[in-house]
């Protein structure tokens, strides 16, 4: 009797099974991945936005601008428009704390 060689159906099986098992582990760490990153952009964002705030006291003989629609809504600072949080697709504070964008007001 002759066996014709091909896959068996739980060869087959097996295959699927560490398939699934592999993408139970990597789905929830690639989504992991894509809110961490959201978030380290927002924190950036905040950064940007403080070092436009010294530029322009650095421009303005050391005034600082009265909130943070001075710096956002002028196309020198911000050409592109203000900076949004990606996180919750959101405008930052606008009441400036020692002059800076306070992070601990903004949270995800």
């Amino acid at each position: 009797m002759r066996y014709k060689r091909g896959v068996t159906l739980i060869e087959l099986l097996i295959v699927v099974l560490i398939l699934g098992a592999l993408a139970a582990i990597a789905i929830p760490r690639l989504s992991q991945s894509a809110d961490t990153a959201k978030s380290n952009s927002c924190k950036t964002n905040i950064d940007i936005i403080n070092s436009q705030i010294e530029l322009y006291a650095a421009e303005n003989d050391g005034t600082y601008p009265a909130n943070l629609e001075v710096i956002t809504d002028s196309t020198t600072y911000f050409p592109d428009g203000p900076p949004q949080c990606p996180v919750i697709d959101a405008n930052y504070p606008s009441a400036l704390v020692n002059n800076r964008v306070d992070d601990s007001s903004h949270s995800h």
